[in-house]
């Protein structure tokens, strides 16, 4: 199972308390997880199902029982949630929100994190909506999680540190490597909460995304606006999902010496680029030359581009989006008379496909004495008993 984030609206706490409701997750359940949090007489939790623009949703409120927010540093935030009755994986999840937006707030004020003094974010709710959101999401317990690029909204927003731009700094800060726009209103759409849960469970941001949803889910905020102030989030299929998270970079490369190329290819491999391919082509004025081809996450765009630049001879590239579906991987071990090898087994569902390691087949080779094709060929007799044991 994968879950996707459709953040059209922006994201907040409650918003994505809501949405993870609305998906599911059972409001008593989690009423109940938070109820071992030895603050928990000091706050009371609501889930009411509401319309926006028609559309159905949840909206879950947190009341707390005093007027005032305290403000909590974060080793406080941290030894409250370690020393809860909570499961682990929800302790560390809570605690990775938080370091996270610990580490944003240090960055935008120049402070060490331990001196890292919560305001908003220290007062109940913002608790509640991070160890509720670290609840709902081990409850679902998604392999993966992916978000769409992030509508940040516009203005200014009123803080304790005073009157501040939209996005707000820490905001910004923690959706820095992810897609933003902006623009959509003059308010606060994404916030310091919403961000840091963002920053702390997504696995990959992808501007686009196609899959086959099993359930969806709208959380509300509280504002009204002349479209849905909401949170959309998917359960999908895992071997169904299809993300536009690649992108194929080229170039046109005519005067440059191969040893040159070859040091770009190094640089780039290990800047992060999943494959690199080069095509001699005939370029204007009949130059022969080569096309170099370099596939990438779409998140290192910017770095793989610079490096281009800094080490080749090219003055421009061409940048194309990519739509990938792939086969599950995993790597098995196949024990063999020339001792064990690695086999990569991909599979749909469906099909099932084997592929021994070559390198793995070439060190048995030489230390057996054997040809390299009587070593695959003992491995693919392995792999053939294997499946006629599962068919």
């Amino acid at each position: 199972m994968i879950l996707y984030y459709d953040c059209f609206a922006g994201i907040s706490g409650d918003m994505n308390l809501g949405a993870l409701v609305d998906l599911g997750v059972d409001f008593a359940f989690l009423q109940a997880q938070l109820g071992k949090l030895s603050i928990a007489s000091e706050f009371a939790i609501t889930c009411e199902k509401r319309t926006k623009n028609g559309i159905a949703g949840t909206k879950i409120g947190v009341k707390a029982a005093h007027d005032h927010a305290e403000s909590r540093s974060f080793s406080v935030i941290a030894k409250m949630i370690n020393d809860s009755a909570l499961s682990a994986g929800v302790k560390k999840r809570a605690i990775a929100i938080f370091t996270a937006l610990a580490n944003a707030e240090a960055k935008v004020h120049n402070h060490a994190i331990e001196t890292v003094h919560f305001h908003e974010v220290g007062a109940i709710d913002s608790i509640v909506d991070i160890v509720g959101a670290a609840i709902c999401l081990e409850k679902l317990g998604a392999s993966r999680i992916y978000a769409s690029r992030v509508e940040v909204g516009g203005g200014f927003v009123k803080c304790a540190h005073g009157t501040l731009p939209v996005p707000a700094p820490a905001t910004i800060e923690l959706l820095k490597n992810a897609p933003i726009a902006s623009g959509l209103t003059q308010s606060e759409l994404a916030t310091p909460t919403g961000a840091a849960i963002l920053a702390a469970s997504v696995d990959r941001f992808l501007p686009r995304a196609a899959f086959t949803p099993l359930k969806v889910g709208y959380g509300f905020g509280d504002r009204e606006f002349d479209f849905p102030n909401a949170l959309r989030v998917y359960l999908a299929e895992d071997d169904r999902a299809i993300a536009t998270d690649e992108l194929l970079i080229e170039t046109n490369i005519d005067d440059m010496s191969p040893e040159a190329l070859a040091f770009a290819e190094e640089r780039l491999y290990d800047a992060g680029a999943l494959d690199i391919y080069k095509t001699a082509i005939t370029t204007k004025k009949n130059r022969l030359g080569v096309k170099l081809s370099v596939l990438a996450p779409i998140a290192l765009e910017r770095e793989i581009t610079a490096l281009i630049f800094a080490e080749t001879s090219s003055i421009g590239v061409k940048k194309i989006a990519l739509e990938k579906t792939a086969m599950r991987r995993e790597t098995i071990a196949i024990e063999t008379e020339f001792g064990s090898v690695s086999v990569k087994k991909s599979t749909d569902g469906k099909t099932v496909k084997y592929k021994p390691e070559f390198d793995d087949c070439r060190r048995a080779a030489k230390l057996s004495g054997k040809r390299l094709c009587e070593v695959m060929q003992t491995v693919q007799k392995e792999i053939e008993c294997i499946e006629n044991t599962n068919s």
